[in-house]
């Protein structure tokens, strides 16, 4: 079985009582949100790949304003050629405040909408499940970085 980590940053940026989120198509014509963010480039530290992806997905420009922690995720998947792959996703999450540019929505890259939602409705989008991890982490901030542990 092939095995494939993969290491993202991203982004929590809530203003005013609305999260800054990106909509991102399947293949299928549906679509689900997520957070602005994504994988790090060969060499890229995460505090830049973060505030890069930010400025990518949404047209904003971002501070980091803390490391809320990190989550990990397992999965199998079929690949090209049906092979069976282990993925492994490591996930940077990290807290940041919009500090210039304008929104606009990404072209040609992974994502096709950027909006601020309010954090009320997030819980009825259709929204992958990383959200939900981060905003437990925003709400929790574990001393650990990791959201649902017991406290020590």
């Amino acid at each position: 079985m092939r095995e494939k980590l993969r290491v993202a940053a991203y982004a929590v940026c809530v203003r005013d009582g609305r999260l800054l989120m990106v909509r991102m198509p399947n293949p299928d014509g549906t679509s689900v949100w997520g957070l602005p963010g994504g994988g790090m480039e060969h060499g890229e530290d995460p505090y830049d790949t973060v505030l890069r992806e930010v400025t990518e997905e949404t047209g904003y420009r971002a501070e980091v304003t803390g490391l809320l922690g990190v989550d990990s995720v397992r999965f199998i998947t079929r690949g090209r050629l049906g092979r069976t792959v282990d993925r492994h996703s490591v996930r940077l999450v990290y807290e940041g405040r919009v500090v210039g540019g304008e929104l606009r929505d990404e072209v040609g890259g992974s994502t096709d909408l950027a909006a601020w939602q309010d954090l009320t409705a997030v819980s009825g989008l259709a929204r992958i499940p990383l959200v939900d991890a981060a905003l437990a982490l925003w709400h929790e901030r574990p001393a650990a970085g990791r959201a649902g542990l017991p406290e020590a």
